[in-house]
């Protein structure tokens, strides 16, 4: 089957702005009308949170120079301010962890210099200090009954989720100890690499924060190689391939064991390698996923998932999101691949050459169906505390599975008829681990490369997308029902979404009838000759690529678009198309980031507010709103600031108020780090002055 592409006139150039971002924190800031005829409505209130990655320590900013993709940076929390009728300010802080504080004191020509950290891909990676956490992707809002007001954590695909205060915007604590949560990698550095979620739940009826930590063992990277058979005609390469990785763990012996053998790569070697690799570095030998409890004021409390033949559960990809319900817990693989693959794939990032090759053979396309688990919360009763005991407690999911990837979705709470509801947003043909190289050339015409300054842009979905509403038998895995729409031009690239029901001092979202979803549109110039060789075999493709490449020869694409989805009719109701060029270099939009933000007084219609959202235009980036009700009519009001430099930007929130927090809940960064210090101190002494002088001062 296929699809005709509308034959609108839409030219497409990615805007500048979408790769530039200052990293200057901002204290409120007022915001300017950008258009005099669109005023602040006056029903407005509240405070919007908005994040971005903004580069690293030492990058001032966005462009990164090397190519380094966008997501790897610190975040950036940005407060907009619409308390006060008729004004709006906003004030941003970069999210400052320790490792933050570590980066920060071993940039180039610091004292520290030699214990610095390097971009490897997605990862920021030191190898004596170990893995950055930057939570630069989302926030949940929670409220458990002792709290006097909402509380928010910021997170991340791959770091512990942080509490900050809403008012200073500080990180305040980790959501559980080193201690309490299991590394991707070794522990024997002190900043160690934990995967999790960025969309973990909290669930305001039972009053419980539930969230996943999981990891692959080094061994399953082999699954990852797709041209395993191909490879001996590779051998030396990848021979340096695999001593830059023993070097990057810093393990002579292995590097010792690679110069001496392995003058032909075979599948025995592969195995033999991460076998040593594993034993060595401390590396996980298994694969593991735990999903997570959490009361609030205690000790985290976790349970070890098993599939129904008793064998662990693996995650090949990655879990961006989680589902909650009443009665069950749902984890959907998402075509977002996180963890230590991402350094193993680019363990010398000053070796483009030798990068270029590995990447041909190690890139891989996410899985076509998109694996879902179902745990019975019944089932969660006694778990292990880790910071009490290492006896684990084990129960079993029940996996099914729905066709084509998943980058977001939502669960309808009530499950009360047995049924588990997910609305469900699919990224066709696309992969958000993938970003572009300064080698990469156009898929249009393959002697023209991309443009220099797109590089580090994440690759974008090379055929429709979809949105769908699958009815699920949680006993069983059996799926019901299952109704999947498309729309041209609408659904190119479907990413975000938000809704009426999501606000965090509202119970459950029951049932979800109204969904605000933003499409990327397609844009010509990010459309790479590697991103059509890496979905060429793509089985649920509806537009032929041929198609696809004949409009970007012509420099065509399609526009982004905001829209309102009826879940039940499963139809398109409201649509707003942002420009694109009528002719070759004009202006084109990308919109992130929406949010819907109720009207004061609003009652229960999820329609009764409005919706923000970011627009990178040119080299301006900005904040647009829309009349909730009336998506078409287009922007009610335009914000923005000279000084308000953001970069591609990912999630948002809505907060009625904020405040100073009260809670007593807190990890203390000494007794967290402490022991870890002084053990990787026995190598390094200057590791533990490094801490005592510049990260523990900075908490308390």
């Amino acid at each position: 089957m296929s699809i005709a592409i509308g034959s609108q006139t839409c030219y497409q150039t990615t805007p500048k702005a979408l790769l530039t971002a200052s990293r200057a924190e901002l204290s409120a800031l007022p915001l300017t009308l950008l258009d005099p005829n669109l005023p602040l409505p006056t029903d407005l209130q509240g405070y919007l949170f908005m994040i971005a990655p903004v580069g690293s320590v030492d990058s001032n900013g966005l462009p990164y120079k090397d190519g380094t993709p966008l997501f790897n940076g610190d975040g950036m929390v940005y407060r907009f301010d619409f308390s006060q009728p008729g004004t709006a300010t906003v004030t941003t802080s970069i999210t400052k962890t320790p490792d933050f504080y570590a980066d920060l004191a071993t940039k180039a020509d610091t004292e520290y210099a030699d214990h610095g950290f390097q971009n490897h891909g997605i990862s920021r990676y030191g190898d004596s200090l170990g893995f950055r956490n930057q939570p630069n992707t989302a926030f949940m809002p929670f409220r458990f009954e002792t709290d006097d007001r909402d509380r928010l954590l910021v997170m991340s695909d791959d770091g512990r989720p942080y509490e900050i205060d809403t008012q200073t915007l500080d990180l305040v604590t980790p959501i559980g100890s080193n201690q309490e949560w299991r590394p991707q990698a070794t522990k024997l550095l002190p900043f160690f690499p934990v995967l999790s979620t960025s969309h973990p739940y909290f669930d305001a009826e039972q009053q419980e924060l539930i969230t996943v930590n999981y990891g692959r063992s080094i061994a399953s990277f082999l699954t990852m190689i797709p041209a395993l058979e191909e490879a001996e005609k590779l051998s030396e390469d990848w021979v340096k391939w695999l001593e830059a990785i023993a070097r990057l763990i810093r393990l002579d012996t292995l590097v010792q064991f690679l110069a001496q053998g392995a003058s032909k790569l075979s599948l025995e070697l592969l195995h033999l390698f991460f076998k040593l690799l594993s034993e060595l570095s401390g590396v996980s030998r298994e694969d593991f996923v735990y999903l997570i409890r959490w009361d609030g004021q205690g000790d985290i409390e976790r349970w070890r998932l098993v599939l129904p033949d008793g064998s662990p559960l693996a995650i090949s990809q990655g879990l961006h999101q989680i589902g909650v319900t009443r009665n069950h817990i749902i984890l959907v693989e998402t075509a977002f691949v996180v963890g230590l693959s991402e350094i193993l794939e680019n363990p010398f990032p000053n070796a483009p050459d030798l990068a270029k090759l590995l990447r041909r053979f190690l890139a891989k396309a996410p899985a076509s169906n998109s694996q879902v688990y179902l745990i019975r919360r019944s089932d969660l009763s006694k778990g292990q505390y880790p910071a009490q005991s290492d006896k684990e407690v084990k129960i079993t999911v029940q996996p099914t599975e729905f066709p084509m990837e998943v980058l977001h979705f939502v669960a309808d709470y009530d499950d009360s008829e047995g049924k588990v509801t997910l609305h469900v947003g699919h990224w066709c043909a696309g992969t958000a681990s993938e970003w572009v190289r300064d080698y990469d050339v156009l898929a249009a015409d393959h002697r023209t490369p991309v443009p220099e300054w797109l590089g580090g842009m994440h690759i974008r979905g090379t055929d429709i997308g979809r949105l769908s509403r699958y009815v699920i038998q949680p006993e069983t895995g059996e799926v019901l029902e299952a109704k999947t729409m498309l729309d041209d031009p609408a659904t190119w690239g479907v990413a975000l979404y938000t809704f009426r029901d999501a606000l965090p001092t509202q119970q459950p979202a029951h049932q979800i009838k109204t969904v605000y979803w933003y499409s990327e549109g397609v844009f010509p110039d990010l459309l790479t000759q590697f991103d059509i060789d890496l979905f060429k075999d793509y089985r649920y493709r509806l537009v032929p690529t041929e198609t696809l490449l004949e409009r970007a020869k012509a420099g065509l694409g399609q526009p982004a678009c905001l829209f309102r989805l009826d879940t039940e009719t499963m139809t398109i109701v409201d649509v707003y198309a942002f420009d694109c060029g009528t002719e070759p270099g004009g202006n084109s939009f990308v919109v992130n980031s929406p949010q819907f933000m109720p009207r004061a007084g609003a009652g229960d219609d999820p329609t009764d507010g409005y919706i923000a959202c970011t627009v990178f235009v040119g080299e301006r980036s900005q904040l647009w709103l829309f009349d909730g009700q009336d998506l078409a009519k287009g922007p009610i009001c335009k914000l923005g600031h000279p000084e308000l430099v953001f970069g591609s930007s990912l999630h948002t929130v809505w907060l009625p108020e904020v405040g100073q927090r009260t809670a007593d809940y807190c990890v203390p960064v000494r007794q967290d780090y402490e022991a870890l210090v002084k053990k990787k101190a026995k190598d390094w002494p200057a590791i533990e002055t490094l801490f005592e002088e510049h990260v523990y001062p900075h908490f308390p």
